[in-house]
């Protein structure tokens, strides 16, 4: 169930942070999207809002981590990602291929859900772990793929999918571009 604008008011005033047309318009879009990355997050505020600078966003983002009102997760190759779901210890696992991203819970239940073999003195409270394979979609594409190259059919190939670094790249590129914009 989608959250109402009041919702989120209380969760920005529960933070401590001063409510904002853009703190919930972040809000909205990140309820709408969770594992969002920033340029989705722009583009879904500037949809709601019209005319917002990229930075009003990413300082959203930055107060709203720090409050502990979303979590900023970077996958290894990945640009970063920010979900609402910050109430618990739980996963993710990452598609190869198109980078798809889906919580998973803790195998233990309780943080920080594993223990290592060694805490080197630390205290403990959270382990983050990502998980990579392939998603459902790529795993059909694949085999879709395999059924057309059995039966002979010809035409254009499927075009390829960029690797997740080189999505990741690319999106740094864009953001360093934007920076430098501004």
């Amino acid at each position: 169930m989608e959250p109402t604008r009041e919702d989120l008011v209380d969760l920005v005033r529960a933070a401590g942070l001063r409510v904002t047309a853009s703190r919930v318009a972040v809000l909205r879009a990140l309820s709408a999207r969770p594992h969002a990355d920033t340029d989705t997050v722009i583009r879904q505020v500037r949809a709601e809002l019209g005319s917002v600078s990229p930075q009003a966003v990413y300082n959203v983002l930055a107060a709203f981590a720090q409050a502990g009102l979303v979590r900023r997760i970077e996958p290894a190759g990945s640009v970063a990602l920010y979900e609402l779901r910050v109430k618990d210890n739980h996963h993710h696992v990452v598609c190869r291929r198109c980078g798809a991203i889906q919580d998973v819970d803790c195998a233990v239940g309780r943080r920080p859900c594993l223990t290592p073999s060694d805490a080197h003195g630390y205290l403990l409270d959270e382990a983050e772990v990502t998980y990579w394979g392939i998603c459902p979609a790529c795993q059909s594409d694949a085999i879709a793929g395999q059924g057309a190259a059995r039966t002979g059919r010809s035409g254009p190939p499927a075009p390829k999918r960029p690797t997740t670094r080189q999505r990741t790249e690319t999106a740094r590129q864009e953001e360093d571009r934007r920076v430098r914009q501004q």
